[in-house]
């Protein structure tokens, strides 16, 4: 009963959105009359020279190969690839285990803690706090700061690579082709989610792979309980981690003959999961070898928390709704600045929308999905209990070097993805580490890297106070900066408002705003603990 009432909220959910964009969209041309109406002065004198302004942008879209029919392409790719189209419930079985705090061994934080709906499913700080959090998701949420910002989930099902530096990836440069496998980093590496293993257990999607990794993280989920027993610390984390041992949650088991306890710590959360009733009940109605005995596995896990990201596609945009033939879903603002954004201040050069760079298929997401260095200031928080659970890279342990702590190649120091750009308007803060809160600011780093990475002043950036450090040195970072970024462009007042406006409103699917998935929160999950107190949707 529980999971039939539960799937048909989260059906009827997935509705309600598909109507809420037909209506967005048939609402938008008074939307946007109104706008264009308040900007008169500043917008088309003429109706020609609106039209002027379509044709400039419509072709301009064209040429990039930006089409506005993304999401429609992922459902029509995704029923592909798994043979069936979204299963209703097992996407709302993810969804019970995304906000259960059940499978994180230290029980104070899962997946929802930081990626939440309030957020794009994403970050609600500038810089992620896991493990030993006051159980708020917001503003006010607290712990020990992670290493990076927790970026947004919605529309992952379309990225080929995951994460900062990533290193989760389709190695066809397709997340939605497993012919040649997953690649990750040890222990993993191939291995895990190679073909042949992804044919056996039927992993036909990087997210259904990518869903065995958070669970293994020490500082975001799993604690450090066990590490240091009373005082003798852990022979492999050593007893500078003995701080964060605060005996709560499960204890930590030992590495295995890897080397590693990603996949200890993953057979210590099937135990939890498969002395759960109701969580044998629930798989149980989802895959008959539970209901006929067997074991609750993780490719079940992984499947479950994937078939949720699969409904958390929102990309129909404004942009999205003017590409296919709407032409009054922007406003003059957002076409201007759209036209920008292809143009003059070059930030499609890295934010694509179309074309295949070495890390895989842009699929109009406003990223190449590569890697760069654009000298971000480097936040660096204490290391020190409640403060921050990371030692940081270099002499100073005040430098992340990205991509380099992966492929081991000094070459790739600092470097980071591409942000995807799409409903960035949710998001609390920019870049890798949230060194920015605000969207105009993080739009001026990249018109001019060099004064604003030297000037760079935490406390006028407006970060928390506990990241309000001395900022870790930028100069070795701006020596690596990519080229396309060496060259400072200058816009006008009116044309750095436009871009502004075009980032912020022209690629906001309205859906994905608090009190659309706020809905989402269960108010209980299978486990009977308590679900996050998430400020936003209160």
């Amino acid at each position: 009963m529980f999971i039939r009432e539960s799937a048909t909220r989260l059906l009827a959910f997935v509705f309600s959105m598909a109507i809420a964009v037909t209506a967005f969209a048939q609402r938008s041309e008074v939307i946007r009359a109104s706008d264009d109406e308040s900007a008169r002065s500043d917008g088309p004198r003429t109706e020609r020279d609106k039209g002027k302004l379509d044709s400039e942008l419509a072709a301009v879209l064209s040429a990039a190969g930006f089409t506005g029919n993304i999401e429609q392409t992922f459902r029509q790719r995704l029923e592909t690839n798994l043979g069936r189209p979204i299963n209703p419930k097992l996407a709302d079985l993810g969804r019970l285990l995304w906000f259960d705090k059940l499978h994180a061994l230290h029980h104070d934080n899962t997946c929802g803690g930081c990626h939440s709906p309030t957020n794009g499913f994403g970050d609600s700080q500038p810089m992620a706090i896991g493990v030993q959090n006051n159980n708020l998701v917001g503003p006010d949420r607290g712990g020990p700061r992670n290493q990076r910002r927790s970026p947004l989930v919605v529309n992952t099902a379309l990225y080929p690579a995951l994460m900062w530096n990533g290193r989760f990836n389709s190695v066809s440069g397709d997340p939605f082709d497993n012919s040649l496998g997953f690649s990750f980093p040890n222990p993993e590496a191939v291995v895990r989610f190679s073909s042949a293993n992804d044919v056996q257990h039927l992993v036909t999607h990087l997210l259904q792979a990518q869903a065995h990794m958070p669970p293994t993280e020490l500082i975001e989920v799993a604690g450090f309980t066990g590490t240091c027993p009373n005082g003798v610390p852990d022979p492999t984390l050593g007893s500078t981690f003995c701080r964060f041992d605060d005996g709560k949650g499960e204890t930590v088991p030992l590495p295995d003959n890897s080397g590693f306890r990603n996949e200890p710590i993953r057979q210590k959360t099937l135990v939890l999961l498969n002395a759960t009733p109701e969580y044998r009940k629930l798989f149980g109605e989802l895959f008959p070898e539970v209901a006929a005995g067997a074991p609750i596995d993780f490719f079940m896990f992984g499947k479950a928390i994937a078939e949720f990201e699969f409904t958390l596609v929102f990309a129909n945009a404004p942009v999205d709704q003017f590409a296919r033939g709407d032409k009054d879903a922007m406003s003059t603002k957002e076409k201007r600045g759209a036209l920008l954004f292809f143009g003059k201040a070059k930030c499609v050069q890295c934010h694509a929308v179309s074309g295949k760079s070495a890390a895989g298929d842009s699929n109009e997401m406003f990223s190449d999905f590569a890697e760069h260095v654009i000298g971000v200031p480097q936040l660096c928080p204490v290391f020190a209990a409640g403060q921050g659970n990371v030692i940081f890279d270099g002499l100073g342990q005040d430098e992340d070097f990205g991509l380099e702590q992966i492929s081991g190649n000094e070459n790739d120091r600092y470097k980071f993805r591409t942000a995807p750009l799409r409903n960035l308007a949710v998001s609390p803060g920019f870049f890798h580490n949230g060194a920015f809160i605000r969207l105009e600011d993080a739009i001026r780093h990249h018109l001019d890297v060099y004064t604003s990475a030297r000037s760079y002043d935490p406390r006028e950036a407006g970060v928390p106070h506990d990241l309000d450090q001395p900022v870790g040195p930028i100069e070795p970072v701006l020596e690596r900066l990519d080229p396309l970024l060496r060259t400072p462009i200058h816009l006008s007042d009116r044309e750095f408002g436009d871009l502004v406006s075009f980032v912020k409103d022209g690629l906001l699917d309205e859906r994905v705003k608090a009190e659309n998935l706020c809905r989402l929160v269960p108010s209980r999950v299978p486990s009977g603990m308590p679900v996050f107190e998430f400020e936003a949707c209160r």
